[in-house]
């Protein structure tokens, strides 16, 4: 909730956008949404495209730049390069989701949905950092990463 008042523009993209929890919360600030989940979704005032991301099927996307990503709790390794190059010049991506050493919280505890300490920031090493985090919270263990595609001098900081 910290950097979304950087998404001023759309379209926004929620991937894995499950119900439709931020796609309804951008969707409400006025911006165009697109949100894309393998399970079929209606959610008011949003566009939604049913995919499943991980199964060889092309990126939905292809050509379409972003003046928004959002992701949480969603960890697809090969997707990560595809989402840095759909975020449009000055778009921001807010990705969120869990790492190494929530397997003590539960779900997910397989290392192949857990992120490795840092990995956000080497997967999206291209964009300019505007705050990242990681470690546990009182739930679980996560990594938490907002960058913008541009110059660092040109990013505001989140109030």
């Amino acid at each position: 909730m910290r950097c979304a008042p950087l998404v001023t523009r759309g379209p926004v993209l929620d991937v894995a956008s499950g119900s439709g929890r931020h796609a309804k919360f951008f969707a409400s600030r006025g911006l165009e949404v697109i949100a894309v989940d393998r399970d079929a979704q209606s959610i008011p005032g949003v566009r939604f495209v049913q995919a499943d991301l991980e199964n060889g099927s092309p990126w939905p996307f292809a050509g379409q730049r972003f003046g928004g990503i959002v992701v949480t709790n969603y960890l697809h390794r090969p997707l990560l390069p595809v989402l840095a190059r759909s975020l449009a010049e000055q778009g921001v991506l807010i990705y969120e989701t869990f790492m190494l050493g929530n397997e003590k919280f539960g779900k997910p505890s397989n290392p192949d949905f857990l992120l490795r300490p840092g990995e956000l920031l080497q997967a999206f090493a291209d964009l300019a950092v505007v705050a990242f985090e990681q470690g546990q919270t009182q739930k679980a263990v996560v990594q938490r990463i907002c960058a913008i595609r541009g110059e660092a001098g040109s990013v505001r900081i989140p109030a």
